[in-house]
């Protein structure tokens, strides 16, 4: 898929009547007066919950209304199996936006912001609601530069106790960590079901937070030789997972 990709709060049936759709506000603007397409070129229009529908461009109507014709089948993209859940602690700065865009454009399936022990950045009150926030419109850009029509779901900021929850229901549950003894890329992965990998802060798990996720079943892995910032470990981690489970293939 390499048309354009822009996103429609509904691409239900109903929502293209005619095989027709009205794109307006500020997708229809970036349409119009930042790509500037013109009548005849393809786009795909997504509700990045794995529905879209390829079309053309009929024309425009002034800077932000994009006519879109030629959309005669909403296509729903199934479910990728297994499901990859990365909970990536709290970067510093802009770095949690970077580890979002990366793992998004890898084919992470969901991503749990965790507030660890050792993270310096802390979520509180209007900051965190406006870091949350960041990282979902991050994830939605990222995946519409990705060609994605399924976006990442993104969590609300996880505690510890809801880490191991997660991590108790999972398939495969796995915490990167320099205690492995096991590398990542030999695990012995599901076909099917949930794969959900921790990654820590820059200052490391703690061992209580390490005994926690023990407990829930969660061993500690290995990705390789040389030590990753914890805004790359995610995208670097889930690019081997993904690779290994088929879903590159």
């Amino acid at each position: 898929m390499t048309a354009p990709v822009f996103v429609v709060d509904s691409l239900a049936p109903e929502d293209v009547k005619g095989g027709e759709y009205a794109l307006d506000g500020p997708e229809g603007r970036h349409a119009v007066s930042v790509k500037r397409l013109r009548a005849g070129e393809a786009v795909v229009l997504t509700d990045g919950r794995g529905h879209w529908a390829e079309g053309a461009v009929r024309g425009a109507e002034g800077k932000d209304r994009l006519l879109v014709t030629g959309l005669d089948t909403v296509h729903e993209e199934p479910v990728a199996r297994p499901r990859l859940t990365v909970v990536q602690a709290l970067p510093k700065g802009d770095r949690g936006e970077l580890a979002v865009e990366t793992m998004t454009e890898v084919g992470v399936d969901a991503i749990v912001p965790w507030q660890a022990a050792r993270c310096v950045t802390q979520w509180r009150g209007d900051r965190g609601l406006k870091a949350l926030g960041k990282w979902r419109a991050t994830a939605r850009e990222a995946g519409k530069q990705s060609r994605r029509t399924r976006f990442p779901e993104v969590a609300d900021a996880a505690t510890g106790k809801q880490v191991a929850s997660l991590l108790a229901g999972a398939d495969f549950a796995a915490v990167l960590h320099e205690s492995g003894e096991e590398p990542l890329a030999t695990a012995e992965l599901p076909a099917d079901g949930d794969i959900v990998l921790v990654v820590g802060p820059e200052g490391g798990v703690s061992p209580e937070e390490l005994a926690l996720f023990a407990e829930a079943g969660a061993r500690p892995y290995r990705l390789g030789p040389s030590v990753l910032r914890t805004s790359t470990a995610g995208t670097a981690a889930a690019a081997a997972l993904l690779t290994r489970t088929g879903r590159w293939s």
